[in-house]
C-alpha cells in the first residue's frame, strides 16, 4: 500500500474542497504547492490589518444553496454587495449598467427615456449585420456612448489589444437593468468572508499534511510512488511539457501600497476604462470587509501578455486555444491515475461558487 491515497498538486479552493471531502471519506491526502502559502489565488494576506486580495479582488456569489451551505460550514459572510464604479475622464459611472448609469450618460429618468435612447444609438449601426470584431459587435449592441465611455478602453487593456483585433464572441450580450440598483450579480447569496478568504482554506484544510514551496515536478521525480493517484490542479500543458505547444493566458500585474489615509476612492472596486490610463482598475482592499482601520491598502491592476514562466491568470478561451485544450485533455484522459481539476487544469474561467461545484461533483464520483 502506498503511503497516501491522494496526492494533492495545489493548495486554492478546488484542491482544498476535494481534499476535505476526501479525508473526511477517511482517505489519506497529501498537498503539496509550489507557492510559499496555501489558498491559491483566493490568498488574503494580512496588512495593517486589512484582508489584501492579493491575487485580485474575489467577491462570493453564488444562487447555488448547497454552495452557500456548504461554504458557510467553515466561516461567516458578511453583507458585501458589489456595486463597482467606472472613471472614464474623471466622471464616474455605476455598474452594471443601469438606470443611474444612463441618468449620467444622457440624463435621461424613466426606463422608457433610457430604452429609447440606447436603441436610438444601436440604429447608427443597423447596418452591420454580421459583427466581424468585437467593436462592430458592442456598437450594435450599446451604441456608441457607452462602447466609448465604459467599454472600449477597459476592453482593449484587458486584453492587449484593439477591439478591432478582438473577436466578437468575447461580447455575447450586454446586461441592461432598468432598475436603480447598483447590484453587479444577480445572485441570491453574496458576501466577502469574515477575515478573509484564507480563513475558508485553513479550516477545510484543518489537520492534513500541506507542504508549502514545493514543486510538483521536483517532488515526484524524488517521490514518483508516494500516492495511488494525483489530483493536478496546475497547468494541464505544463504537465504534459508543453508538448503540443503552450495554451494562452492573460496575465495581471499588481502594483499595492499603503496609504496614510482611512479612505482613498470610497468603493472597493473602481475600473479606469480610458485607453490612456494604464491600470484597469483600483481595488480599495478594506472596503470589501467595511474596515475603519485608519490607513488603507489599495492595489492597482495591470493586465499584461502571459508568458511560460509567468502567474497565468485568465485562459484565453478562443478557437484556437480550446483545440488544443481538447487535444491535451485526450491526453489526460490515457493518464489513468490522475485526476485535472480546476482553473488551470480546466483551462476554464471559473467563479467560485462553480470551483466548488466542479470539485463536489470531481471527489464525489471519484468516492463513488
Amino acid at each position: 500500500m502506498k503511503e497516501y491515497d491522494y496526492l494533492v498538486v495545489g493548495a486554492g479552493l478546488f484542491a482544498a474542497v476535494f481534499v476535505r471531502q476526501a479525508i473526511d471519506a477517511g482517505k489519506r491526502c497529501l498537498v503539496i504547492d509550489k507557492r510559499s502559502h496555501i489558498g491559491g489565488n483566493i490568498y488574503c494576506e494580512n496588512i495593517d490589518g486589512i484582508h489584501v486580495h492579493l491575487y485580485g479582488a474575489h467577491i462570493f456569489h453564488t444562487d447555488n444553496k448547497e454552495v452557500w451551505d456548504y461554504v458557510n460550514r467553515f466561516v461567516t459572510f458578511n453583507r458585501y454587495t458589489n456595486s463597482p464604479l467606472a472613471n472614464y475622464e474623471g466622471i464616474l459611472y455605476n455598474l452594471p449598467f443601469n438606470m443611474n448609469t444612463f441618468n449620467k450618460l444622457w440624463g435621461v429618468n424613466t426606463p422608457k427615456e433610457a430604452k429609447d435612447k440606447i436603441e436610438e444609438q444601436r440604429s447608427e449601426y443597423a447596418h452591420i449585420q454580421a459583427p466581424a470584431n468585437l467593436e462592430e459587435q458592442a456598437l450594435t449592441l450599446c451604441g456608441k456612448d457607452i462602447y466609448q465611455k465604459l467599454i472600449k478602453g477597459y476592453t482593449e487593456k484587458q486584453w492587449g489589444r484593439p477591439a478591432t483585433e478582438l473577436p466578437a464572441f468575447i461580447i455575447k450580450r450586454l446586461p441592461f437593468r432598468f432598475v436603480y440598483d447598483n447590484n453587479y450579480f444577480n445572485d441570491l447569496y453574496q458576501g466577502i468572508p469574515i477575515g478573509g478568504y484564507t480563513k475558508i482554506i485553513e479550516k477545510m484544510l484543518d489537520g492534513i499534511e500541506v507542504k508549502t514551496d514545493t514543486d510538483y515536478f521536483e517532488f515526484i521525480k524524488e517521490n514518483p510512488d508516494i500516492a495511488e493517484k494525483t489530483l493536478f490542479t496546475g497547468m494541464i500543458d505544463e504537465y504534459f511539457g508543453y508538448k503540443l505547444g503552450a495554451l494562452e493566458y492573460r496575465s495581471v500585474r499588481f502594483e499595492t501600497e499603503v496609504l496614510d489615509t482611512d479612505n482613498y476612492q470610497g468603493n472597493a472596486v473602481v475600473n479606469y476604462t480610458e485607453r490612456e490610463v494604464p491600470y484597469t482598475r483600483i481595488i480599495e482592499h478594506k472596503h470589501f470587509e467595511f474596515g475603519k482601520q485608519e490607513k488603507t491598502v489599495i492595489s492597482r491592476e495591470y493586465s499584461s501578455e502571459w508568458k511560460v514562466g509567468m502567474e497565468p491568470y485568465y485562459p484565453v478561451n478562443n478557437e484556437q486555444n480550446n483545440k488544443l485544450f481538447e487535444e491535451y485533455k485526450k491526453l489526460a484522459d490515457q493518464e489513468k491515475n490522475v485526476i485535472f481539476g480546476g482553473r488551470l487544469g480546466n483551462y476554464k474561467y471559473y467563479d467560485m461558487d462553480k470551483v466548488i461545484e466542479a470539485a463536489l461533483e470531481t471527489v464525489e464520483k471519484e468516492l463513488a
